[in-house]
């Protein structure tokens, strides 16, 4: 069965303004998305890419809780779990800042090396993200 055009229209619109909203400064900041697709991570971009990142805190989790990234590379953190969480780097070279569920958070990633991370609300949450 296919669509009518009009709702395939609709459905086009819907995902570019959903992905119109992607794009961050670079710097920590937190965002409310008016919905956060399940398509929620890519585990990693090739050296030198410019490509979006994006971890996805779900369960009291990260996904991918290993990451690896260009220096200088955005990275989205999105909370699609009940309570507020951080992404906050072990030695303080990166921090969202508490992001509250639905919302969103941007930084840059830091230079060169293993930077281990936690939620600082939620210590038993872990991951490093690996810049090289």
């Amino acid at each position: 069965m296919t669509r009518p055009r009009p709702l395939r229209a609709a459905a086009a619109l819907l995902l570019s303004a959903a992905l119109a909203g992607c794009s961050g400064s670079g710097t920590p900041s937190n965002s409310t998305s008016g919905s956060v697709a399940d398509a929620a991570l890519t585990s990693a971009a090739a050296p030198g890419s410019a490509a979006a990142v994006q971890v996805t805190i779900k369960d009291f989790a990260f996904a991918p809780a290993a990451l690896t990234v260009s220096p200088g590379q955005s990275v989205t953190v999105v909370n699609q779990d009940s309570a507020a969480h951080t992404l906050t780097a072990d030695d303080k070279s990166f921090d969202t800042g508490p992001i509250q569920p639905g919302a969103s958070a941007t930084f840059t990633a830091p230079q060169s090396g293993a930077h281990p991370y936690i939620c600082t609300i939620h210590p038993f949450m872990h991951g490093t993200l690996t810049v090289g």
